[in-house]
């Protein structure tokens, strides 16, 4: 069905205190120099897998990213089939090498110079819907006679006695995850699903600073006999606090390719995609700062023809109001600029525009006011798989 619209962007503004959602490799906040002040930002890649993580529980549907997907099979195989582990082993490396996806064997643990047979590596991760495990088991169970006769695999020059073809079949298999999400895998012809959404590094609209957080661990028995001084251990970690920037886009047209599914498949994926885009956040040092802030609002704009960030509006980092904090004018800027943009490029090619959040008043530049993140979603969704006019096919 010919759609109204091409592109739905969501823009988020949200507040989160003493964090560190997204650390680097010396564990240090990850920051960003943008209209030359020092921003905090947490990449597209972490917030992505979060949003992930929610939106797999919002559709009932899993998907899997390993480079160990044989050593999974086995699992199944010994657990839920109840294989002798040592073919169910073997079945599982046979399934890691049948397809052209190059592989090695894991090193022993106890000595890094021994492989350990059947421990088989891809040496690119597959991303899987996470019902083919089972699908691969089940082929092992087809060719279960076969296998008990084979050889182990020991060496990346092993072959696999099952089926090539299949098994590549099966890792060409998809769902909503990875049609929505898409799939990088360039080693299997045909494999690859250019995703349907786009996702930015989320950034601070002002400027930040990192904080470095001294800790001590009390030892408990040293504290009840008191016969020391001292810490047990003592460290520091990096946090920072802000209020961020967040933008997507999903791309209709390429969800509609990718599923070749109805418009209620599409408006499924969708919403699911937009919910969890709004509430998600990323877990990292949660135990230890409970950042589970809600955004302060979210916009979703429903467009014909590209899709558009309002980034930019920060470039100027936004100055804390009179009363303190950067909430509300970081809303009121979003506002601004959005009203300006539209100004600039016309509203020609605008579907819809709305927004909810913690404003009570409106907020000019960003649509129509709804009274919760659902009803903005459904509102948007309703503009959105509206078919279009004949002959004016999105």
């Amino acid at each position: 069905m010919p759609m109204a619209a091409r592109f739905i962007d969501i823009h988020v503004i949200q507040s989160v205190p003493f964090a560190n959602l997204n650390r680097d490799d010396t564990n240090s906040v990850k920051t960003v120099q943008y209209g030359n002040v020092l921003r905090t930002r947490v990449s597209s890649q972490s917030w992505k897998r979060a949003v992930r993580g929610m939106f797999e529980d919002r559709i009932g549907q899993r998907a899997l990213r390993t480079r160990r997907i044989g050593e999974r099979v086995t699992r199944f195989l010994a657990e839920e089939r109840e294989w002798p582990l040592d073919l169910a082993a073997r079945a599982g490396a046979h399934a890691a090498a049948a397809s052209s996806i190059k592989f090695e064997l894991a090193k022993d643990p106890a000595d890094a110079k021994q492989i350990v047979p059947n421990r088989v590596l891809t040496n690119a991760m597959v991303y899987v819907p996470q019902s083919a495990v089972a699908e691969l088991a089940d082929l092992a169970e087809e060719h279960r006679d076969t296998l008990e006769g084979a050889k182990d695999i020991k060496k990346p020059a092993d072959k696999s006695i099952l089926p090539a073809d299949r098994v590549e079949a099966i890792l060409r298999s998809r769902n909503g995850v990875i049609n929505v999400f898409g799939r990088m895998l360039a080693e299997i012809d045909n494999a690859g699903v250019d995703g349907a959404v786009q996702v930015a590094h989320a950034l601070t609209t002002h400027e930040t600073d990192v904080e470095l957080d001294y800790f001590s661990a009390v030892d408990d028995i040293t504290a009840a006999w008191g016969d020391q001084t001292g810490s047990g251990h003592m460290g520091h970690t990096e946090f920072s606090s802000g209020t961020f920037y967040r933008y997507a886009t999903i791309d209709l047209r390429d969800l509609a390719a990718n599923t070749g599914g109805t418009t209620a498949e599409l408006r499924e994926l969708t919403a699911a995609f937009l919910s969890a885009f709004i509430l998600s956040l990323p877990q990292a040092k949660k135990n230890s700062t409970a950042p589970h802030t809600i955004p302060d609002l979210a916009h979703i704009s429903v467009r014909a023809d590209r899709p558009l960030s309002y980034a930019a509006a920060f470039e100027s980092p936004v100055t804390a109001s009179g009363m303190g904090g950067f909430a509300d004018a970081s809303r009121s800027t979003l506002s601004d600029y959005a009203g300006t943009a539209n100004r600039l490029l016309g509203t020609s090619n605008i579907v819809s525009s709305g927004w909810a959040g913690v404003d009570a008043k409106g907020l000019d530049g960003l649509g129509t006011q709804h009274t919760s993140f659902a009803a903005l979603i459904d509102a948007a969704l309703s503009d959105a798989l509206t078919a279009a006019p004949s002959g004016d096919a999105a």
